[in-house]
């Protein structure tokens, strides 16, 4: 199911973006960026730009920051890819590099979205007449101010903006010195797309990614485990665990001291007396599924992982993935992220940043 094709059918000021576009392009190699709310039309827009561009001869690359609704396989990334000829959706190019988010909710993780396309839109950037950059359609609260970090650290030649009733008027405020802001109509033919369709494309793409993957032992001594707070710090000795599963009526699997400890329990409950700043608990049952990343040397992602268990005294995890033993040897880390989803494509929920 794709959510954007490619068609001509679109409004005038489409044909007047692209005209002012091949003027700058004959000049220098430029950044786009596309911002606008759900449902606004930006990977509709930026097919059509796509195609167009092409169709004239330049070099357009795309990256593709919208981890929620990704066209560029797999979702909780942000990806890279260079099309070689015209596309009648963004879902038919193959990523070429990818940045590990690990949700598709990236409220919590605005500093990553701006890093991850600044890193991506830097490389397209040495090869492309045009880089594209589509974006989620997070636009108030956290979601404005994730939009203005990355235009800050992208500095995009023009930004365009699809909106309805002025929701993006601060942006353009913020960054018009940044960028050339360049005000597009939303489409009347735009359709808004209810929560269980979107799940259903997440749930296809999810499917199709993980569809040949196969079960793998991650030597955890080798590839260091990020992103979470586990596995920080000295083990737990035997009494300390001892004590902790007494106070608190908890199964404790494993756990570590730094400036806090950090224990790994099986338990329904979490006593309202726990103090976060000097105990953190995870959940045993919520690191089952859980989406994780397999990043290499230069922080970039090779591919994507589902925990499927941790032997936590060998500092051995099984993860499933469509990934080889042999591309396991580029990989350096093996990143946390805050999804659990199943390879059927079922998405079994959100974890919020501070629970691993």
């Amino acid at each position: 199911m794709n959510k954007a094709v490619y068609t001509r059918d679109v409004p005038e000021d489409r044909f007047e973006a692209i005209g002012f576009l091949l003027q700058e392009a004959g000049k220098r190699p430029i950044k786009l960026m596309v911002v606008g709310s759900t449902d606004s039309g930006k990977t509709t827009l930026l097919t059509f730009l796509m195609n167009e561009l092409i169709s004239e001869g330049l070099r357009v690359a795309v990256v593709d920051s919208d981890v929620g609704q990704k066209s560029i396989l797999p979702p909780a990334t942000i990806s890279l890819g260079i099309p070689v000829g015209p596309l009648s959706s963004l879902s038919e190019l193959e990523g070429v590099l990818h940045y590990f988010i690990g949700t598709t909710a990236p409220g919590q993780y605005a500093g990553e979205m701006a890093l991850g396309v600044a890193r991506l839109v830097d490389v397209a950037s040495k090869t492309a007449d045009v880089t594209l950059i589509d974006t989620t359609g997070f636009v108030s609260g956290v979601g404005l101010e994730m939009k203005r970090l990355k235009v800050e650290l992208v500095r995009p030649d023009f930004l365009i903006l699809l909106e309805r009733e002025g929701e993006l008027e601060l942006l353009a405020r913020a960054v018009g010195h940044l960028t050339r802001v360049i005000r597009l109509s939303v489409s009347d033919k735009a359709r808004r797309y209810s929560l269980e369709e979107r799940r259903e494309v997440r749930r296809e793409k999810w499917r199709r990614y993980f569809e040949d993957s196969s079960l793998l032992e991650v030597d955890l001594r080798r590839i260091a485990p990020t992103g979470t707070s586990m596995f920080q710090g000295r083990e737990l000795r035997e009494e300390e665990k001892l004590l902790l599963s007494e106070v608190f009526d908890w199964i404790i699997f494993a756990g570590w001291k730094s400036d806090r400890y950090v224990v790994v329990k099986a338990d329904a409950s979490e006593s309202r007396f726990l103090r976060r700043h000097r105990l953190q608990a995870i959940d045993f049952e919520k690191l089952s599924n859980l989406l994780v990343g397999f990043v290499n040397a230069e922080g970039f992602c090779e591919g994507l992982g589902i925990l499927k268990w941790l032997r936590f005294r060998e500092m051995k995890a099984e993860v499933l993935t469509p990934l080889s033993e042999e591309e396991l040897e580029n990989v350096v880390e093996l990143r946390f992220g805050r999804i659990r989803v199943l390879e059927s494509g079922e998405e079994l929920g959100l974890l919020r940043r501070e629970e691993l």
